[in-house]
């Protein structure tokens, strides 16, 4: 081989090995990642559907991996997905997300859903509700004696709207349960009177509804905002007046936090690339949604329920913010602490009863 072909070989044999060693980083950075990922959403009409799909499409596209968008009931069944492993990831408020972790909920007595993991914020939901023009029902007090639609059981709406109405004294409520779209179709086939629902806005359902029918939009009033507040875990919200033509005042809400979750096992390098995914990012989340305006990093502090993944610890503390101790798993945690999360985990493990509440 002659010496004038070095000068043209050596950089070729040089960029190949980079390429190689590029590809080998690239395939140990993959190292157990799941072969297909399951995403659980919520009902066809909800923020949840679109925000999970664009998501997904968003996992395909840019980081290569084969992902599916599942319409869920919501967050109730999401957490139990993934705490299961039948989904990877999954879209929780925090409320639902809490009675489960701490084994609240009223179809799970005492399993306390510890297989999930916390990944980024979301958005915040607010509550509120959506008539015909022209109804008689413009009030949260009018809809005593009223087929309310509150969307599909075991979403947050669906579990907390009754409860709500309760404690603000509306009486003799007929609840309905069904999909976003479906409520919106009971509306305009009068089968029902209202539909209260609770997600981030704007909500598509309500959008499509207000461009077929002249619609009316209500919140909660100054003092029934404060009663729920006292007793419910939920933070003060204003649904600005831009958000719907048929808006002409904001109106006074409640919210719970959404956040996106994931199962503990999933790789940290795979959450790690998620988190990037989203927040380094937010301009194309917020393409998909409007809500997603909120899915901003310094959000985490809204999450003291679930602790978080290690590669979402990972890229939070890349970004130069702390996640509380009482926010680490387990296995990040000081030793002494450790222990003492797992001697809970053990405790808990053997007094747990069977469930039959997973899909």
């Amino acid at each position: 081989m002659s010496a004038g072909r070095f000068p043209t070989l050596c950089p070729l044999v040089t960029a190949c090995a980079l390429l190689v060693g590029s590809v080998a980083t690239l395939a140990d950075d993959r190292a157990g990642w799941p072969e297909e990922v399951l995403l659980g959403t919520a009902s066809l009409g909800g923020t949840y559907q679109v925000y999970g799909d664009g998501l997904v499409t968003r996992l395909i596209d840019e980081l290569g991996v084969e992902a599916v968008s599942q319409a869920t009931g919501g967050p109730y069944h999401n957490m139990t997905l993934v705490h299961t492993g039948v989904a990877d990831l999954g879209l929780v408020t925090l409320g639902p997300a809490r009675e489960l972790w701490d084994g609240e909920a009223e179809f799970a007595p005492g399993e306390e859903m510890r297989d999930v993991r916390a990944l980024f914020p979301m958005y915040q939901t607010p509550f509120h509700v959506v008539t015909l023009a022209g109804s008689g029902v413009e009030s949260i007090a009018d809809l005593s004696g009223k087929r309310v639609g509150v969307g599909p059981m075991g979403g947050t709406c669906a579990a907390y709207w009754p409860q709500f109405l309760e404690a603000l004294g509306v009486e003799d409520v007929h609840l309905q349960y069904a999909g976003a779209n479906h409520l919106t179709d009971y509306l305009t086939s009068r089968l029902s009177d209202a539909f209260a629902f609770c997600a981030g806005l704007p909500i598509g359902a309500f959008e499509r509804l207000e461009r077929r029918r002249e619609v009316h939009m209500f919140g909660l009033t100054e003092q029934q905002q404060a009663t729920l507040l006292e007793s419910f875990p939920v933070s003060p919200f204003e649904i600005p007046a831009d958000v719907y033509a048929s808006m002409d005042a904001p109106h006074a809400s409640v919210a719970f936090w959404n956040f996106a979750i994931g199962h503990k096992d999933l790789p940290e390098s795979f959450v790690y690339e998620v988190m990037k995914l989203v927040l380094d990012h937010p301009e194309a989340m917020e393409a998909i949604h409007p809500a997603a305006a909120e899915t901003r990093a310094e959000h985490l502090d809204k999450n003291s329920v679930i602790w978080f993944h290690p590669g979402a610890v990972r890229y939070y503390e890349e970004q130069g913010l702390e996640v509380p101790t009482a926010m680490l798993p387990p296995e990040m945690r000081p030793d002494e602490e450790a222990e003492d999360a797992a001697d809970v985990a053990a405790d808990d493990a053997s007094d747990e009863t069977p469930s039959d509440t997973a899909d």
